[in-house]
C-alpha cells in the first residue's frame, strides 16, 4: 500500500507540473499579461528563512515554530513542547536599507494532540517625503503594516489534524497625510485559515523510517480592506490556497532527506478585460464581495481554463538533515510570465544545537529582479522540550 500511494503521488505532482509548465509556454495571439493583485501583499512575504530557502514551499514540511505561516496544522505534530522565532526580511535592498519584515512567532503544546500559536508580523516601508504639486515638502512620514496571527491545532487521529486561524491586519501607507481633497485613513480587517495536515508514517525497505505528509491551508478569508473614507471601494486581501505533499526518507540514523511540492492560488477575482470605454468585454466583475470572490477565481479568469492554471504558483524543494543538528536546502519557485514572471531558486541552510536554531537563506533570480536577490535572510529559533523530560531528536 506505501509504495501506491507514493507512486500515485509521484505521478500526480508530475502530471500537475507538466500540464501547468506546458500551458504557461502556449502563447496564442490572444494572451496578454493580467498578473492579479490585492492589498497588503507582505502577507505573502515568508516570514522564516527555512521556508524562504526551500523556494517558499512548507505547507507539508516538518513542524516548527514558523508553520503558522505555512500551515498551522502542523503544530499538532511538533516534537517539541513549544517554541520562539525571531526573523527578518530586507526588502529592496540593493536600493534602500530601512524597509523590510520583521516577525516574531511561538507556540505551546498541551498534551499529544493540541497546540496553540501566535505571531506578529511587522512591515516597514522606510522613511517617505511627501510633497504637493508644486514639489514644496510636506513633511517625512513612516508607512507600515502589521498582522497579528493566533492559531488552535488539533489531532483528530494519529496521522491527521486541523487547525483554525485568526488575524487582525493593519495597513498605514499615509501617515499624517492630509489633503483637502483626498481623505485618507489606515485600512483594517479580520481573516481566518483553515488548514489540515496529514503525517503517515510508511514501510520502506532499506529505510531507517519514512513518512508520506500531506498539507492544505486556505489563509487570509477576510473582509476587503479600505483606505478611503469616502468612497465605498475597497480591495481584496490576498486570500491563498496553499496544498502539497512531500516525502520524507531516514536513509540511516544520521541522514534524513525531504522533498516537497507546493502549489499556490490566489482566490481572488482575475481582472478582467475592459474596452476603451471601461466596460468588460470578456472576464466577470471584479466588484464583488470577500466569499463570492473566492467562488469566482476559480472560473473567472478571461483567457478560461488555460488562464486559470497560469494562475497556480509551483514550488518544489528539497532538505537535507544530518543528525539533525545542521541542514542544506534548495527550491526553485515558477510563476507564469503573464502573471508576474517571478522564477527564481532558493538556497539556505541550518543548525540546531540544544534549544537553539540559526537558519539563512539566500534567492538567486532567474527571469526578473527581485526584492530579495543579493540579500541573506536569517532567522533565530528557540525550541524547548518538557521540563524535566528528556530532549527529543
Amino acid at each position: 500500500m506505501p509504495k501506491k500511494i507514493i507512486r500515485l503521488c509521484f505521478l500526480f505532482v508530475l502530471s500537475v507540473i507538466i500540464t501547468t509548465g506546458t500551458y504557461a509556454q502556449i502563447r496564442p495571439s490572444t494572451d496578454k499579461n493580467n498578473p492579479t493583485t490585492t492589498a497588503v501583499p507582505f502577507l505573502l512575504i515568508a516570514p522564516d528563512a527555512r521556508g524562504g530557502g526551500m523556494g517558499d514551499a512548507g505547507v507539508s514540511s516538518s513542524p516548527d515554530v514558523y508553520s503558522l505561516y505555512w500551515n498551522p496544522a502542523k503544530y499538532a505534530f511538533s516534537e517539541k513542547d513549544f517554541g520562539v522565532g525571531i526573523g527578518y526580511v530586507p526588502w529592496l535592498r540593493g536600493l534602500v536599507n530601512d524597509i523590510g519584515l520583521a516577525s516574531v512567532a511561538g507556540f505551546k503544546k498541551f498534551g499529544d494532540k493540541q497546540a496553540v500559536a501566535v505571531s506578529l508580523r511587522y512591515f516597514s516601508m522606510g522613511e517617505i517625503q511627501y510633497m504637493d504639486d508644486q514639489g514644496t515638502p510636506q513633511g517625512t512620514f513612516k508607512p507600515n503594516e502589521f498582522a497579528i496571527d493566533a492559531t488552535y491545532a488539533r489531532k483528530f487521529s494519529q496521522v491527521f489534524s486541523g487547525a483554525v486561524a485568526g488575524r487582525f491586519i493593519y495597513s498605514n501607507l499615509t501617515p499624517g497625510y492630509n489633503n483637502a481633497n483626498i481623505q485618507t485613513q489606515a485600512g483594517t480587517s479580520v481573516a481566518a485559515d483553515v488548514a489540515l495536515y496529514i503525517h503517515k508514517p510508511l514501510e520502506i525497505k532499506g529505510l531507517t523510517a519514512s513518512y508520506f505528509d500531506f498539507g492544505f491551508n486556505v489563509s487570509n478569508i477576510g473582509a476587503k480592506i479600505s483606505y478611503n473614507s469616502t468612497s465605498t471601494k475597497s480591495d481584496f486581501i490576498p486570500t491563498n490556497l496553499r496544498l502539497g505533499p512531500s516525502f520524507t526518507m531516514d536513509i540511516d540514523e544520521f541522514n534524513r532527506v525531504s522533498i516537497m511540492v507546493d502549489f499556490n492560488k490566489l482566490l481572488v477575482p482575475t481582472p478582467p478585460i475592459y474596452d476603451t470605454a471601461g466596460k468588460i468585454i470578456d472576464g466577470m466583475d471584479p466588484n464583488v464581495s470577500a466569499i463570492t470572490g473566492i467562488i469566482h477565481s476559480f472560473y473567472d479568469a478571461p483567457g478560461g481554463f488555460q488562464e486559470e492554471l497560469r494562475e497556480i504558483n509551483v514550488s518544489v524543494a528539497a532538505e537535507y538533515w544530518y543528525n539533525k543538528l545542521f541542514a542544506i536546502r534548495a527550491g526553485y519557485f515558477y510563476e507564469s510570465p503573464y502573471k508576474g514572471n517571478r522564477q527564481y531558486v532558493t538556497l539556505g541552510a541550518g543548525l540546531r544545537y540544544n534549544v537553539f536554531g540559526l537558519d539563512f537563506s539566500y534567492l538567486i533570480p532567474f527571469e526578473q529582479n527581485n526584492p530579495l536577490q543579493n540579500t541573506m535572510q536569517f532567522t533565530l529559533l528557540f525550541n524547548f522540550d518538557k521540563l524535566g523530560e528528556k530532549g527529543k531528536q
